[in-house]
């Protein structure tokens, strides 16, 4: 699985979770309160549903949930937060696409552009690399306990598109408008999701040195460390083991 997944689960595995979690609360709560928006029931609001369930797994307070609930309505007041979308060149040439929850774009570019420039990358105009990803949604599901040929067919049938895997992991691939209610359909015949979002997945890959490779590793453990940052993704397959040394 190339970019974001992969990085992301390797980075976990490392024990970075600790120092993850000083800024995951922050980001647990920007989702909800962006969810939140398009109402405040999660019986009626799947993205609200998912981004609560996500909350908890992660031990986000209940108060805390309730209250991004709330400022997400507009029930109480608070920052008003945007999904803005930025793309750039990482080392190498790299593409990249950093989503982003923030209520103040100009620190949030200034924080990006800095990010970038430090690494050997720069921060590039509005679909100068999203070209190269297609937007879809993904169900990740943990491996254990799941036949991937009756999982596949489970999934076609609630709607999915495309299944692959890695050694860990199951990615259900679907349509954007698709994505949560083949999770609900996957969750009614007991498939158990560890993630439910939507992903941007390389549909043309770069091939950087291994210099720019680990410098690529250092841009986004910046980027993942940026308060206003959600997500990150890029074209790169790169090598497990220069993960396990930076």
């Amino acid at each position: 699985m190339a970019g974001h997944s992969k990085w992301k689960n390797i980075r976990i595995r490392k024990g970075k979770q600790d120092a993850l979690r000083g800024k995951l609360f922050t980001k647990l709560s920007r989702e909800i309160i962006i969810a939140a928006k398009g109402g405040g029931d999660p019986a009626t609001n799947s993205r609200l549903r998912v981004a609560i369930e996500k909350a908890k797994e992660n031990s986000l307070p209940a108060d805390n949930i309730k209250r991004a609930i709330q400022r997400g309505t507009g029930e109480i007041e608070g920052a008003d937060y945007d999904e803005v979308v930025y793309e750039g060149y990482g080392p190498g040439g790299a593409a990249v696409i950093v989503e982003t929850f923030t209520e103040n774009r100009n620190r949030t570019v200034g924080d990006l552009r800095h990010a970038f420039t430090k690494c050997g990358g720069n921060l590039g105009e509005s679909g100068s690399v999203g070209w190269q990803f297609k937007h879809v949604g993904q169900i990740t599901i943990p491996r254990n306990g799941y036949d991937e040929e009756m999982l596949t067919l489970q999934a076609i049938d609630a709607g999915a598109e495309d299944v692959t895997g890695d050694e860990q992991y199951f990615y259900v691939e679907t349509a954007i408008e698709n994505l949560h209610s083949t999770n609900d359909a996957l969750a009614k015949s007991g498939v158990v999701a560890e993630e439910v979002g939507l992903t941007r997945v390389p549909t043309n890959m770069a091939t950087p040195s291994l210099d720019d490779m680990k410098r690529l590793i250092r841009l986004l453990d910046l980027l993942e460390d940026l308060d206003d940052v959600k997500e990150t993704f890029f074209n790169v397959e790169i090598p497990e083991e220069l993960y396990e040394e930076s």
